[in-house]
């Protein structure tokens, strides 16, 4: 069926590269294709140059994308596998999300030699993490607890804890089982406590709208129910993403043709924060997160998001 070879693009980490092999086996096993048929390349983006500083301080998702999007642009690789997490909500003309594959766990893991959970860290103990929205949830929860900021790959942030920089901190739970490293997590953070980030625990495959050949291939993989709950999720955070510098939760989920949306903004030190919650058809998904954006962007008020 596929006689040129397939070009996947990627970053270069161990969970970017499970993920990338994951989609060729997924592409694989639904079309009878070798793996000879695919080549995987690894691209080196802004984000994992940038070590030194928060990301939103540089210019936020979009420094993990740019690079491998200028590649799907120029025709050097024929799709791209991100985590969804990564994705800006306006993509390059030219290129969409054109599938996902089925989601994985969405809860966030906490990792720590000296507590069993959050909430049993002793005072005043120092919890790494890189992510806005997991430092104002940290804070919300324990305001006693000093956040540090905590960049590097899934490996170097569990070396850094290993050699006790911090006392705790916290990762996607997703990326820890695809590596086969469920067994380092303390305990999982339920999403009642935590509401996990816009499209967390998610592939998506981003490819040309006019690669007509290349869709065709991705629709046999592309999961319905994980498209529908990051069209609800996506939505919602692109209502809100005026700023990168503001904490943003959100997720999805579906219960036969239902689908429930939890959304939450907080400033940075996890003082204040607004929640939303509403449900409605799974036709709807797009519409029901956009406009539970909209409401809660109103009952924050219009200086919230510039924090």
């Amino acid at each position: 069926m596929q006689s040129t070879l397939l070009r996947i693009g990627t970053r270069g980490s161990q969970l970017a590269l499970a993920q990338a092999h994951e989609t060729r086996a997924r592409l694989m096993a639904a079309h009878g294709l070798p793996e000879d048929a695919f080549e995987i390349l690894v691209i080196k983006t802004s984000g994992d140059q940038i070590q030194d500083r928060p990301l939103s301080e540089v210019g936020g998702k979009g420094l993990f994308t740019k690079e491998i999007e200028d590649a799907l642009l120029g025709g050097a690789i024929d799709l791209a596998v991100h985590s969804s997490k990564d994705m800006p909500t306006v993509l390059p003309e030219g290129l969409g999300i054109t599938a996902f594959l089925p989601r994985e766990d969405v809860r966030d893991a906490f990792i720590s030699p000296k507590a069993k959970t959050l909430q049993d860290l002793p005072h005043g103990a120092v919890v790494g993490s890189s992510s806005l929205r997991r430092q104002a949830m940290i804070k919300r929860l324990r305001p006693d607890l000093e956040v540090v900021m905590y960049r590097g790959n899934l490996q170097t942030r569990l070396r850094k804890l290993e050699e006790g920089q911090v006392d705790a901190t916290l990762l996607a739970h997703a990326g820890l089982k695809r590596l086969g490293l469920g067994d380092v997590v303390t305990s999982v953070i339920e999403t009642s406590d935590f509401i996990p980030a816009v499209g967390q625990g998610a592939i998506c495959i981003e490819s040309r709208l006019d690669d007509d050949a290349t869709m065709k291939l991705l629709s046999a993989i592309d999961d319905r129910e994980t498209k529908l709950r990051l069209d609800a999720e996506r939505a919602f955070l692109g209502v809100l993403d005026g700023s990168c510098r503001t904490p943003i939760g959100g997720l999805a989920t579906l219960d036969g043709e239902t689908i429930t949306f939890r959304g939450i903004i907080l400033k940075p030190d996890g003082s204040v924060f607004h929640e939303i919650e509403r449900s409605g058809p799974a036709s709807d998904a797009e519409s029901l997160g956009r406009s539970a954006g909209e409401e809660l962007k109103e009952t924050a008020g219009p200086n919230f998001l510039d924090a």
